[in-house]
Parts: C-alpha cells; structure tokens; sequence
C-alpha cells in the first residue's frame, strides 16, 4: 500500500536553537541545546539542511513513504523547510507555523504560495491566543483560500516536550482550542481545505461535530494521540478511528505520524499500529488507500 505522510515536523537546527535561545536556563545555547539532546535523547541535527533532508530522504525510503508533508515549527525555521523541500525532488510539502496576528503575515505567505514554495500553514489558535473564525485570522483565510491551500488547525491539547524540557513556560490556552471555532471559518471559505491534526487532541467530540457540520473540514491520525487517556469513560484508539469514520468516512480522514526527531526518525510503528486497528475494523484495500494515500494527494493536488 501507497504512503504518503500528512504530518511531521522538520525540526532543522534552527528550531532547535530557537528554543534554546528562548530558554530561561544557564548557560549559552550551544549549552542548552547539549543538555538537551542528554536529557531528551535526542540528536541535534547538522546546520546543513540539505544533509538532514537527506536524512528525512533515507527514512522515506526505507518504510516506502512516497510524500511527507512538514512543517515549519517556528516562524525562524520557514527558511530551512522552503528550501528543504525545494531540494527534495518532489518528495516533501512545506507548511508555514503562522501567527496570523502579525503585521503584513497574510502578504508573505500569499507569495510564498504563488511561488509554489509552501503548501499551506500550520495555525495555533491556543498558543497564539486568537479565534480561527475571529478577525485576526480572517486575512489569512482568505489568502489560503484563495490559493486553494490547506491549513492544519491544532486544536484540544499542546504538550511541546523539548519546550518543558528548557524550561520555556507554557502560554497556550485551550479556550481557544476548540474546533467547534472551525465551522464559522469552514463555511466562510468552503474552498479552503481545514484539517484538525491528532483527531482534535482530546477535544474529540466538538472534531467530530465540525466534521459532521462542514465538508471541508478533515482530520489527520498524527501523533501517539495519547490524549485518549484524558476521555471519561477513555476511548481505545480503535474507537476513535471508529467514530471517526462513521463521520468523516474515509475520504476525509489523513494518515499522518507526527514524525520529528533522530533517532526516532520515521515512525513506522505509527503506520504499523494504525494499519493494524483499520484491518480489526475491517475497513477495507480501497478505503485504507484513501486514508494512507490518496486523500493527501487530492487535497494537495500532488502530480
């Protein structure tokens, strides 16, 4: 079967010296970032993007992960991921980390989208302390929309380990986490393509009433999606694909991994559980290639 990967993070040597820049801890940032790769055990990766693309590059091969979308974890990283994908071949789709509150924001992602060097943005209502269908996003909206792009709105939980890690203080407030905010914004823009990312990360149930109230707004399997323990009564991860298709059904839903950092690399143990809970559904060849594939390739417009 056909993979294509609709969430992962880059995360180049810039992101991690923007956090370590940002942390309150002692020291300098080639200090902070040392402890952190002891502590988090994690590898930091090389200045040169094009030797950690080809890192990224290795691990698609490897698992036979045809497209990987990414994203731009902080608005400093945008450089490394445009020319990351630039340099793939093909192979990968940049997202922007967008503030859409900050000055003439909407003006540069619109070119970078008629450029062809970004896919769409990634948006943070609850970091960035805004309403999706409030007037701070509006102008981006309508920049995306315009441009048929796609844009990925995290919303329920945000637990940045590598941010809790330095010390950095958590600022995010799930008021404005809830995907319900989405219907206003989907109807508004019925050719912008919303994607909800971990199934709504614990706001799962108001995922699914957008889901059900909007046909442009889609949800990705990103991530350990953990936040299921946060449930009463708490659902299995089969239930959450259950209801999740019973909604959606399976032209709408996003395979996706929420892959970031080495050793881990590629997180084929993502793709292995989630085929394993499709197969105990039954869920079918064609609907697992429109879940795995196809769905990503038709609202990105892939060749």
């Amino acid at each position: 079967m056909r993979v294509i990967d609709a969430h992962s993070h880059f995360f180049s040597r810039t992101y991690f010296e923007t956090l370590a820049a940002q942390s309150p801890l002692p020291g300098s940032v080639a200090q902070r970032l040392e402890d952190l790769a002891r502590r988090a055990g994690v590898e930091i990766p090389t200045p040169d993007v094009a030797a950690h693309l080809a890192r990224w590059i290795g691990e698609m091969d490897r698992a036979e992960v045809e497209h990987l979308c990414t994203f731009a974890s902080v608005g400093q990283e945008l450089p490394a991921v445009v020319e990351a994908a630039a340099l793939s071949g093909g192979r990968l789709s940049a997202f922007a980390l967008v503030d859409p509150r900050v000055d003439g924001i909407a003006d540069r992602v619109r070119a970078l989208l008629e450029q062809g060097k970004l896919r769409g943005a990634l948006v943070f209502p609850a970091l960035h302390h805004y309403r999706i269908d409030g007037p701070e996003a509006a102008g981006l909206l309508r920049v995306l929309a315009a441009q048929r792009a796609v844009v990925y709105v995290h919303c329920g939980l945000l637990v940045v380990r590598l941010r809790d890690l330095l010390g950095i203080p958590r600022t995010q407030d799930v008021r404005f986490a809830d995907p319900l905010d989405l219907i206003p914004a989907a109807n508004a823009h019925p050719a912008l393509t919303f994607v909800i990312p971990h199934f709504g990360a614990g706001f799962f149930r108001e995922a699914l009433m957008a889901g059900t109230q909007c046909e442009n707004v889609l949800v990705d399997t990103s991530s350990s999606n953990s936040w299921t323990s946060t449930q009463a009564p708490a659902l299995t991860l089969r239930d959450v694909f259950a209801r999740a298709l019973d909604v959606f059904g399976a032209q709408r839903v996003l395979f996706g991994t929420d892959s970031n950092v080495f050793p881990y690399g590629w997180r084929r143990d993502r793709l292995a559980q989630q085929r394993a809970v499709l197969d105990e559904l039954g869920v079918g060849a064609p609907e697992q290639e429109l879940i795995f594939h196809e769905n990503v390739r038709r609202v990105l417009r892939l060749p």
